[in-house]
């Protein structure tokens, strides 16, 4: 597990860096999208998460739900395109799994990809993910702990 500038960034996972959401390929073949440590620290104590609903379809670039705090609301921008096969529902009653375990128990929602072979290229993973985010993160002067 990695870290830059305090936030946690586990190196397994695909970033879209500029968007704060990671995407995890799950055995399956599906996707597990969600925000990211360094998303949830700027957020602040998480409220309420709205994702789009099961069968609904996401598209890369695009809004998958929506993450709401005290002082933010926003999109979860989805990092691919694909059909939604899961939602968390215990963000429903506990929004704020996402701040304690934001790449464990706090994924927001799962998809069925129908373009993952070449969107994927388009994410970071491994040490180029951690290097980007350290990059951003000294830019905008954000630290998580």
């Amino acid at each position: 597990m990695a870290e830059a500038a305090g936030c946690i960034l586990p190196e397994e996972l695909y970033y879209w860096v500029e968007k704060h959401v990671w995407a995890r390929e799950e055995g399956d073949g599906t996707v597990t999208i969600g925000i990211t440590d360094v998303a949830q620290h700027m957020a602040k104590t998480i409220i309420a998460v709205t994702p789009k609903g099961v069968g609904r379809a996401v598209e890369r670039g695009k809004s998958a739900g929506t993450v709401e705090s005290g002082k933010w609301v926003g999109p979860v921008t989805s990092p691919l395109t694909g059909q939604v096969v899961a939602v968390n529902e215990r963000l429903r009653g506990e929004p704020s799994l996402i701040n304690r375990d934001p790449y464990g128990e706090g994924w927001i929602l799962r998809v069925q990809p129908s373009k993952w072979d070449e969107e994927r290229r388009l994410l970071l993973t491994g040490t180029e993910a951690v290097k980007a985010y350290q990059d951003l993160l000294v830019a905008q002067g954000i630290r998580c702990r």
